[in-house]
């Protein structure tokens, strides 16, 4: 028997008509002739869903009793013996009541397609792992129960139930959806039309996601290459030359012009792995790529033409961007440009040709640069070894009495042109095979001393000659240009390697400033650092340094490559090449890095900001320990009467004791949790959405928060208040876990008190338990209260939503001010509803 298909109907949100589709399709399934069961369904109260399950035979559910509760679940069991053929299960992602074999509804749903049954279920789009940050950032509520993504991307159809925004919450109003008295909380949070939008939105481009991995797979298992044109892919080809930035941001306005549309960008690597580009460069390039939304891509080719189109092909590319050739017309007579060939191998692919200050825009032919390919000397040396070995070949040939023949004078002159292709490169070999045949012809071939010929097989050798030697030449050139940049690579490689060796062995900075000027024969080198402090006159000072009179200045250097803002390694001796400086750059960021993991591992002075942070770390690891101590200690206490009991008690003595260490244990636990949020909020890894927010809704989800406890605190609050900006779901962790502090603080006869007011533009809220009330006398406090670890978190996440908290003490009472930006600076906002009740 083979493996069930497994559908699933996915909504934004809760409501949109999952449930009611998955019974309608069941429904129709029945009517076809199959043989279809509701393994488990969640009407949640909803009248035309009930109706829509009428007829279908339904798999009674299991029974299971957990801490005094009663609950019902699917029955796993009972539906693998009955095995339909189609199963209706709702809420895939469902967590299962403990005690039954798994953990998940989706592995109950797994058992069932392994056993052969098509399985057709619901998912709401914000219970998939990978976009529950997402969501949390957007909603402001963090979905505890979440699938794994590759369960449901593993569903053979997924068919999205959608449904506007506006009805949606027409049908919450319509009462559709929740009870009455969870709507107006539900319009003013959840469903608000933002997040309802931001939702659909997300399911939307996630379902679009998993469609075009199927088109991709179809297209794989049918062997399809030509690109189909269901969504706008624009492939950028890099060179790595200078002309790569522009053709980034010309792709990306194209890319722009459609929503939706991916940007890519290649960069072909030749196979004999000669780098023909500068890194930098090619690194920068990615960078701008990347910030525009982009992804970049490497691959090896022997044809950059092939490559690129190949994986323009595999990656369903429809519009390629170019840049114009820089070769002249020279070189495009011999032999057509990548834009030229990519166009003519593109197909239904669209190639775009963008100019640039690079391109070869003039008619004129371009004289070759000298400096280019082997160097300004070797060009230089070619051509001086040119002009004296053909005349003093040609004159010794002349100077012969036996008359020597225009093939033998050829063939000779053919080694000299491949002699001056090996030194200098493909110019000066064809310069020289030009010189070589018309002194050949002038003086051995008839008539003597003329440049006119008489045989006709003359005429054909002389061609023949000048096409052999510009081809000989030009692939000894490029020979010798080849195996120059193997060794110049193999050099580099082997200096980075030395440098990167002596990081690892923990070579102190001077040994390594030391190894930088033996490799490159310098004179002087130091390791510069700025002063930290702020003057009109920067001051450096020598962090390391090799050789004699090293240069304690940048400007004293003849040689400088900076590292960051601060350090810079500064050089005398003879200049460099530019690719000796490339090199320095690659040495100097290697020195950089060695630098700055040497002030990670050493001492540290008393201001340093490494040591601030240790102390806070530290700080923080005792207030921890302090406030895990007593809820550990509690619930052990309990654990420890609940073993030693003898004989029977009364159920509720256990209970207690059970509810005793179950609060204990759900406080550490929320200590971890605290911790570890702060410790994201301090390396920058906390999400923030600062948005106005009202505090009377903020205030009710903290007191539903601490649950019935919560209902025991004071709320003395105006009738009237103004939004405040924060982050609402940090806003409520921080209003939760100043109550939660207060009411563990506070005797059974004085609950907490909770009070605010709007003064300057800013909203001050204060959370008083203890004897007291109001009126409270700010003082300085000291002690565990106000070091706690709650505290602490509060104070932090008040500060990232600019605003503070301040502790203070009236007699025996703690005393805690949550001061907020207001959204409305010049006095309260009228019309808002009253604050909640306690």
């Amino acid at each position: 028997m083979g493996r069930g298909r497994l559908r699933i109907f996915l909504g934004a949100a809760p409501g949109v008509g999952k449930t009611y589709a998955m019974l309608a399709d069941g429904q129709r399934l029945r009517a076809l002739g199959a043989d279809v069961v509701v393994g488990l369904v969640e009407p949640h109260g909803r009248r035309p869903t009930a109706a829509m399950a009428e007829g279908l035979e339904t798999v009674p559910r299991r029974t299971l009793w957990h801490r005094g509760a009663r609950f019902t679940e699917m029955d796993l069991d009972a539906v693998l013996a009955r095995g339909p053929q189609v199963a209706l299960v709702d809420e895939l992602a469902h967590s299962n009541v403990p005690g039954t074999r798994n953990a998940k509804r989706w592995q109950d749903v797994a058992e069932l397609l392994d056993a052969g049954i098509d399985v057709v279920t619901t998912l709401n789009v914000q219970h998939l792992e990978s976009l529950n940050d997402v969501v949390r950032q957007i909603t402001g509520v963090r979905q505890q129960e979440t699938l794994p993504d590759e369960v449901a991307r593993g569903a053979d159809q997924i068919e999205l139930v959608d449904l506007p925004p506006e009805v949606l919450r027409r049908r919450m109003v319509h009462g559709d959806i929740y009870p009455p008295d969870r709507i107006e909380s539900a319009l003013t949070h959840y469903f608000r039309v933002g997040n309802l939008t931001a939702l659909r939105e997300i399911a939307l481009l996630w379902l679009a996601d998993r469609v075009e991995e199927g088109l991709q797979r179809y297209r794989a298992e049918h062997g399809i290459v030509a690109p189909w044109e269901t969504r706008e892919r624009i492939l950028v080809g890099l060179s790595g030359g200078p002309e790569g930035e522009t053709l980034i941001r010309r792709a990306a306005r194209i890319s722009a012009r459609t929503p939706g549309t991916e940007l890519l960008a290649l960069h072909v690597v030749p196979e004999d792995g000669l780098a023909r580009v500068a890194p930098a460069e090619l690194d920068g390039q990615r960078t701008l790529l990347e910030s525009l939304g982009g992804s970049f891509h490497q691959i090896t080719g022997e044809d950059v033409v092939a490559a690129l189109l190949r994986f323009a092909q595999v990656e369903n590319v429809t519009q390629i961007v170019l840049g114009a050739s820089r070769h002249g017309r020279l070189h495009s007579l011999l032999r057509a440009g990548v834009g030229e060939r990519t166009i003519k191998g593109s197909g239904p692919i669209d190639v775009h040709i963008v100019t640039h200050e690079e391109a070869a825009g003039s008619a004129a032919l371009r004289l070759p640069r000298p400096g280019r390919g082997l160097g300004a000397r070797r060009f230089a040396v070619a051509l001086g070894a040119a002009v004296v070995l053909l005349p003093l070949l040609t004159w010794l040939l002349a100077m012969e009495r036996r008359p020597v023949g225009l093939a033998d004078v050829l063939v000779i002159h053919l080694l000299v042109v491949v002699v001056v292709a090996l030194v200098g490169g493909v110019y000066p070999a064809v310069l020289t095979a030009v010189a070589a045949a018309l002194l050949a012809d002038y003086y051995f071939a008839a008539p003597l001393h003329s440049l006119a010929i008489d045989r006709p097989e003359e005429i054909l050798a002389l061609v023949v000659f000048v096409a052999t030697a510009v081809l000989v030449g030009t692939a000894a050139g490029s020979a010798a240009r080849d195996t120059r940049r193997a060794a110049r690579a193999t050099a580099e490689a082997r200096t980075l390697c030395r440098l990167a060796s002596g990081v690892l062995r923990g070579q102190d900075l001077p040994a390594l400033v030391e190894l930088i000027r033996e490799n490159f024969g310098l004179r002087a080198v130091s390791l510069l650092e700025r002063d930290a402090r702020a003057s009109p006159v920067p001051h450096w000072y020598v962090v390391a340094s090799a050789g004699d009179h090293p240069p304690e200045r940048p400007y004293d250097a003849d040689v400088e490559s900076p590292i960051d803002d601060r350090l810079t390694l500064a050089a005398r001796g003879p200049g460099l090449s530019a690719d000796d400086r490339r090199l320095l750059d690659a040495c100097a960021a290697e020195l950089g890095l060695a630098h700055a993991r040497g002030r990670l591992a050493g001492p540290a002075g008393p201001g340093d900001p490494l040591v601030e942070a240790e102390r806070n770390r530290a700080a923080l690891l005792l207030a921890a320990g302090r406030d895990l101590r007593a809820p550990l200690r509690t619930a052990e206490d309990a654990l420890v009467r609940l073993r030693r009991r003898r004989g029977p008690e009364r159920e509720a003595e256990e209970r207690r004791l059970l509810d005793t260490a179950r609060g204990a244990v759900h406080r550490a636990a929320q200590l971890v949790a605290d911790l570890d949020d702060l410790s994201r909020l301090h390396a920058g890894a906390l999400d923030l959405y600062l948005r106005p927010v009202d505090l009377n809704e903020a205030l009710g989800a903290a007191l539903d928060d601490l649950g019935p406890g919560g209902h025991s605190i004071v709320l003395r609050l105006p009738e009237y208040l103004p939004d405040v900006i924060a982050d609402a779901a940090l806003l409520t962790r921080v209003l939760t876990a100043l109550g939660a502090e207060a009411l563990r603080h506070s005797p059974p006869d004085r609950p907490p008190v909770v009070t605010a007011e709007t003064r300057n533009g800013r909203v001050a809220i204060r959370v008083a338990d203890g004897p007291g009330g109001d009126g409270v006398v700010p003082a300085r406090v000291s002690g565990s209260r106000a070091d706690s670890l709650s505290v602490r978190l509060s104070r932090d996440l008040a500060e990232v939503m600019d605003g503070s908290l301040r502790t203070s003490r009236k007699g025996g009472g703690f005393v805690v001010t949550l001061t907020l930006p207001s959204s409305a600076p010049g006095g309260p906002r009228r019309g808002r509803r009253p604050a909640p009740s306690a």
